[in-house]
């Protein structure tokens, strides 16, 4: 039955998650803390913050590794396979399509009407992370952590992994 679950869990949140990674996590979040209940809010943020400084898509580095948590290697290779499947699907019935319409007011009108449905759904993800880390840490230690990531990543443009590493180590050394 964890077996079906992964897959469920996966697929659903890929096959809504129009757009790639970013409007995919907030629906994994949903499915993984929400409702199985497999990972806590934090977990999910710590794997979420690791993956993002890993190469390659979100979505499969989020199934790989909560795959494998709840049931091993077969539930890794069952919630990879779950997060591939809608977009293979889509691509073999609905690309030639598509691409026959791509100019339609339609289908522009629709991509378009994705994009603040995204925006929201990351605003809550971000929030529900924000309050969890107040709740861990404290305003103080969060707030040093916000403005010093806000300032490293669009003043002084530094790349996101190493953003990461260096909150994680001011995690180890201040907060640990």
């Amino acid at each position: 039955m964890i077996y079906l679950q992964l897959f469920w869990a996966f697929f659903i949140s890929n096959i809504l998650g129009y757009g790639g990674g970013p409007p995919s996590i907030p629906l994994i979040q949903n499915e993984v803390v929400d409702h199985y209940g497999w990972l806590s809010m934090q977990e999910f943020g710590e794997i979420l913050a690791v993956g993002n400084a890993l190469p390659s898509p979100i979505a499969t580095k989020l199934a790989g590794y909560i795959g494998y948590q709840v049931a091993g290697v077969p539930g890794a290779a069952v919630a990879l396979l779950a997060t591939i499947a809608p977009t293979a699907i889509a691509m073999i019935l609905l690309l030639g399509f598509l691409n026959l319409f791509r100019n339609s007011p339609q289908v522009k009108a629709m991509t378009q009407s994705v994009r603040p449905i995204v925006t929201v759904l990351l605003g809550v993800m971000t929030y529900e992370f924000l309050k969890g880390a107040v709740e861990g840490i404290g305003w103080m230690q969060t707030g040093i952590l916000t403005a010093a990531s806000f300032l490293l990543l669009e003043k002084w443009k530094l790349h996101p992994a190493l953003v990461i590493v260096m909150a994680m180590g001011y995690g180890f050394f201040f907060i640990g």
